[in-house]
Order: C-alpha cells, then structure tokens, then sequence
C-alpha cells in the first residue's frame, strides 16, 4: 500500500504516528511530494524540491533479522537502491554507512529508525529521499546532486519508486542468516572509497588510513599504514571529502 501526500513534516513522522493507532501491513510507503523537516542523520534537514524528487518511507517487520544483526537491514536497503541506480550509471557508491553516491556527490540518504523488543526487531521505518529530476539545489550542502544532473533526463518518479521497492523486496524477503556473510562482501565491495587510502577525520584528528571491513554492528574497521586497526561507530569518524 502507498499512501501518497502533496506535504508532510517528515515521512517518516507521519508513518510512525499511523503504527501507533492502527497496525498497517508490511511494506506500507508514505510518499509525500514535499516534506517541510525531513529528517537526516546526524540531525540534519532533506532538501527536495516539491514533485521532483522521490521522498518516502517504507515499514517493515523484520523478524527474521535478529536486534545485534539490524546492521543488515541497513545493507539490504542501500544496496536495493544502487541495484536500480546502477542502471544508469555505474558509478554509484554506498557512503558509509548507508549514504548513496555518484562519484563524490549525494544522490541518496537513508534514516532508518528501528523499534527492538528483546532481541527482536519489532518494528523498522525507514526513511529514504532520492534526488530525481531536481536541476538545482539552493541549500548549503555540500555535494548533492539527482539523476537529471548525471544523465540530463528527467524520470518518470512512480515507476523509479516500484523498482527500488521491487529490488528492496527482494533482497529483503530472500534474506537468510546464512547469507550474512555474503551480504556483507557485497556491501564492502559496493562502498565508496573502498580501495587505497583516504583521509578521514575523528574528533579533531585528521588521519589516512583504508577500509578493512565493517563488523555485524555496522562499525566500520579502519586500518592505518602502519597496520593498525579500530573500529569505528556512526558519528565517531567521517570522511573527508
């Protein structure tokens, strides 16, 4: 089911407000062709002009995917969306941890915000926001960029939105434990930056090192030239672009 709206604060918002007085289906999307506080990480703001962009939210009951492991749920997702972008191009990336790039410019950005009941994940609402056929962006971030931009063609939205459902549906159904290991390669080979050294920055630390993994909480492992290796959470290192 989609639930389309001309505006809304955030998808997101509004999906969770829905979850509360009744019980959608999973799979359930919140489509709104503006949001006046869509939210992202770190706390940051969507900008996406009104009927050009793709802005949603997605519910989902995960419970084939253990708490310790919601990690995955992050992989499935990103990679579902570059399965479809890669259709245009092949330089499309997944910023750690779920950012979505083309060269060294945002498409794409993911917020998912999971509820755990135990060690289960009750509850998962994610929310995600493609830049489509958008010419211009008036805010100061840094580095977006939409499809328009790349190819000089614009899309027809609805049908984008049923691919990228479609792809995410099918990485997440066909998902099991054993494949973990798996998903994970795939995820590692998909991120941005991912071969030689660049430099991040941790605190006020700036400092080179390159991608050695990412653990089953979702930490990324940054190994330095001399060969040393941390772990590091969201928020606790960036890249420096």
């Amino acid at each position: 089911m989609i639930i389309r709206l001309p505006e809304t604060d955030s998808t997101n918002n509004y999906l969770r407000k829905l979850c509360n007085n009744e019980t959608p289906e999973e799979g359930t999307v919140v489509w709104a062709e503006y949001q006046n506080a869509g939210k992202g990480q770190r706390g940051n703001s969507w900008e996406s002009e009104a009927g050009e962009n793709i802005t949603f939210s997605l519910l989902l009951f995960p419970e084939q995917i253990p708490a310790h492991h919601q990690f995955v749920l992050s992989q499935i997702i990103s990679l579902g969306i570059i399965d479809i972008l890669k259709r245009f191009d092949t330089n499309f990336s997944i910023k750690w941890p779920n950012d979505i790039y083309w060269k060294d410019r945002k498409i794409a950005g993911i917020l998912i915000e999971n509820d755990l009941t135990g060690n289960m994940i009750s509850q998962s609402i994610t929310g995600i926001g493609i830049n489509v056929n958008q010419k211009r962006f008036k805010s100061d971030a840094p580095n977006p960029v939409s499809l328009f931009q790349i190819t000089g063609e614009r899309y027809d939205r609805e049908g984008l939105l049923a691919d990228i459902l479609d792809a995410i549906a099918q990485r997440y159904f066909s998902y099991s434990d054993s494949e973990r290991i798996t998903l994970n390669q795939e995820y590692l080979s998909s991120l941005y930056r991912n071969e030689g050294y660049h430099d991040f920055i941790s605190e006020t630390k700036k400092f080179k090192a390159r991608i050695a993994g990412v653990d089953e909480n979702g930490h990324i492992l940054l190994e330095t030239s001399r060969g040393e290796i941390q772990a590091y959470a969201f928020k606790e290192v960036a890249y420096v672009l």
